[in-house]
This record gives structure tokens, C-alpha cells and sequence, in this order.
């Protein structure tokens, strides 16, 4: 894989993993809410007025448009497994900023995550 392919996998899978912080920074400042019939618009728009969610999903945008040309370089059977790493991100993010528990367990799945990413971009 050449640099610019690997560039655009890894900003790719850094937006989606942004893109996932982004969505929970901003359903944290929602808080949690009964998803019923009479709260759908009033949450709904408070929800799409988030900045942080607005953020979110343009970095969902952006992050399809760079996996496109990711794609067009890199084979899905290489690239599709980097998205794993995307959980790595956000695991250590999710610690880091929002205080998620990081367990033995996670630490471990974490390694394999890596060792298996390691594993295939060799490939």
C-alpha cells in the first residue's frame, strides 16, 4: 500500500471514529430521553440542532467521500479491516473524554484488534 493509499484509509477511518465521538459528545448534551410518540419532533430537533451532531455527520460525509477514493486504490479485503481501527480510536477516545471504563478485556481486543490490522496491511 503506498503512502496516499494508506492516507486516505487511516483519515477515513479517523472521520468515522470522529464522527462517532461527535454523535455521543452530543446526545450527552441532550441527555437521555423516552423515545415515544410525543417526544419524537421536540427530541428530534433538539437532536439535529446539536452542534456536535451536526459535526458528526459531516464528518460521516466527508469520511464516505475519502473511503471512495481509499477504495478506488486499495483493495476492499485490505481496506475493510482497517475500519477495526477505527474502534481502537474511539475506545481510548471514549476513555479519555468521556470517561468510559477501560477494561482488562477491552485492553486485550484492543491488541488483537492491532495485531491483526498489522497482520493484513503486510499483506
Amino acid at each position: 500500500m503506498n503512502p496516499i493509499s494508506l492516507f486516505c484509509i487511516l483519515a477515513g477511518v479517523t472521520l468515522n471514529a470522529g464522527a462517532q465521538l461527535l454523535l455521543k459528545a452530543g446526545t450527552n448534551a441532550v441527555g437521555h430521553f423516552e423515545f415515544t410518540r410525543a417526544n419524537i419532533l421536540p427530541i428530534g430537533f433538539k437532536l439535529a440542532t446539536q452542534p456536535p451532531i451536526i459535526g458528526g455527520l459531516a464528518c460521516y460525509v466527508v469520511s464516505v467521500a475519502v473511503w471512495i477514493i481509499g477504495l478506488s486504490r486499495v483493495d476492499v479485503s485490505i481496506a475493510y479491516p482497517m475500519l477495526s481501527l477505527g474502534y481502537v480510536v474511539n475506545a481510548i477516545a471514549a476513555w479519555y473524554l468521556f470517561g468510559e471504563v477501560m477494561s482488562v478485556q477491552k485492553l486485550v481486543g484492543i491488541g488483537i484488534i492491532l495485531i491483526g490490522v498489522v497482520v493484513l496491511a503486510r499483506s
